[in-house]
């Protein structure tokens, strides 16, 4: 998902469609929410009591979660808030491989404003669901101030599963620190091809019984630390080479074939526990044919039935193009009847509330179902405020998680795979905008007892995130490979490595690599051509 500022005008046809009810979908069937059971001292049933008295304003508020910047002047998000009454926002920044973003202290202070702002509901303060895409490497929105997780794909090619939860738990701990409740990670994707540079090192890997295991970690790590984790993109974006926030991507596996690679990590992530699952803007043709799946009741329908989850499904962004096809009301009023309960990035929310409130009213949308979906939210609202917040970023504990997967990550894909791989003086050179991992290794070199010089010497070359074979360099004796390891099968170099991240514990750990005082654990989790690697340790 990434925000764009377009907006729509709110169409008079268009509405005048929904009433007629022109256009309509069918809804999903779905397991009854946890309310259907419980008891009124349950999260569940006390959800379900401020569900049944809250009115179609307020019903439709909490299906609703724009997108808020960040920023020093959040009184426009906050008259939002309370002039919709939304039920949740997604806070947004960098999507790109830079350093920039918020930080954790800016972070705090906004959510402290947000979430003082949330409304009273039947009497009570259900809070506020703050949510981020915070699934580290280059999908990062606070990155100041909060220790840098490696990449989906470092986890994977670690495929320490106990890491993995020690890293994520104490991410959560983090997020949970500066107000944020719900992550919109891990991604569940399975990768299939190197050309799908959408997914690429967002994904754990290509092997869905590596991937499914590092998912069920990443899950229960988090909501150890009372953040809800969210399993996206379902049911699977890792067999596609189109970007979704284009255009519609085509998944033309059977219907076999998803059950045994795609759906097996969302299978083992609601084993685990997870609270959310992002409905993906994929065609999925074994199931829908030229419906997106969060427009797709059948696919919905799968996951709730077939699966068996019965926690909140929330769309991908409305504001990509696959939802774009429709005016703001007329997608959410489209996504809502397909089975989803939470709607994401609307790009006009006032529209979309519209379009919700005049399918209510014309019975498009029937009360009961709103109700089953606000019920759902507001369990999850309750749940999370039982937790305790941390109040501590940054800490030792945390670092040494981080730095243990970059560690166990680090892998040699050509060349020799003990003892030092460098000799001599080194260069340090990197692709363009890498200065900041050059200053990284080369720290991390020189207190490993390695000489860098800045001419001559053994050439180390870094490439990273959106890099093609013209950043390569030519007769370098190492090449690192800091995001998917691909690029790697064009490099001349003798000998290859990948840390799949460009964190400062990932540029640590490969400079103990290069220097022979520690060994490369890590197995490429994807393949790479005419690169097999070392024989895996483990």
């Amino acid at each position: 998902m990434r925000a764009r500022p377009r907006r729509h005008a709110l169409a008079l046809l268009t509405a005048l469609l929904a009433l007629s009810g022109v256009a309509g979908c069918t809804k999903a069937a779905s397991p009854p929410p946890p309310a259907a059971t419980a008891t009124a001292t349950t999260p569940a049933g006390r959800a379900a009591a401020i569900a049944a008295g809250l009115s179609d304003e307020e019903l439709v508020g909490q299906v609703l979660m724009p997108a808020v910047t960040v920023s020093d002047d959040v009184s426009g998000a906050v008259r939002q808030i309370q002039d919709l009454g939304l039920g949740g926002v997604v806070l947004m920044g960098n999507v790109e491989n830079t350093d920039a973003g918020a930080s954790a202290d800016q972070v705090r202070t906004v959510t402290d404003a947000l979430r003082a702002a949330a409304p009273t509901l039947a009497g009570t303060q259900p809070g506020l669901l703050i949510a981020t895409d915070q699934e580290y490497g280059w999908v990062t929105r606070i990155r100041d101030g909060m220790v840098q997780l490696p990449s989906a794909m470092a986890f994977g090619a670690a495929n320490r599963p106990d890491l993995t939860r020690d890293a994520w738990s104490g991410a959560g701990q983090e997020l949970a620190a500066a107000g944020v409740n719900v992550d919109l990670a891990p991604d569940a994707d399975v990768t299939a091809s190197p050309q799908n540079a959408v997914i690429g090192s967002r994904s754990f890997g290509g092997d869905p019984e590596v991937v499914s295991p590092q998912v069920a970690a990443a899950v229960t790590g988090l909501q150890s630390a009372g953040v809800a984790a969210t399993l996206k993109h379902f049911p699977g974006h890792g067999n596609t080479t189109v970007d979704s926030h284009q255009a519609l991507p085509v998944l033309s596996q059977s219907r076999a074939d998803l059950e045994a690679t795609d759906l097996a990590p969302f299978r083992a992530g609601i084993a685990a526990g997870a609270q959310l699952v992002m409905s993906g803007h994929l065609d999925v043709s074994a199931i829908d044919p030229g419906t997106p799946a969060s427009f797709s009741a059948k696919v919905i329908d799968l996951l709730r039935n077939e699966l068996g989850f019965d926690g909140v499904v929330v769309t991908d962004a409305l504001d990509m193009a696959p939802a774009e096809q429709w005016a703001p009301d007329e997608a959410a009023v489209r996504a809502f009847l397909a089975g989803n309960d939470l709607l994401l990035m609307s790009p006009d929310v006032a529209a979309a509330r519209t379009g919700l409130l005049v399918a209510l009213h014309s019975g498009r949308i029937t009360h009961d179902r709103l109700v089953e979906s606000v019920t759902r939210i507001l369990t999850l609202k309750l749940t999370l405020a039982a937790e305790p917040r941390p109040s501590t970023v940054d800490t030792a504990a945390q670092e040494t998680a981080a730095s243990a997967v970059a560690a166990a990550a680090v892998t040699v894909l050509s060349g020799q795979c003990s003892g030092a791989l460098v000799a001599g003086p080194v260069r340090v050179t990197t692709s363009a905008g890498r200065a900041q991992q050059a200053a990284w290794l080369t720290e991390a070199l020189t207190a490993q007892g390695v000489r860098v010089v800045t001419s001559g010497g053994s050439e180390v070359h870094l490439v990273g995130y959106g890099d093609e074979s013209g950043d390569l360099a030519h007769g370098a004796a190492v090449t690192v490979a800091m995001d998917t390891p691909y690029l790697l099968a064009a490099a001349d170099s003798p000998t290859r490595l990948a840390t799949y991240s460009s964190t400062q514990a990932a540029m640590r750990a490969l400079a103990a690599v290069l220097a022979g005082k520690a060994t490369a654990p890590g197995h490429s989790p994807v393949p790479v051509s005419g690169l097999p690697g070392c024989p895996s340790t483990r």
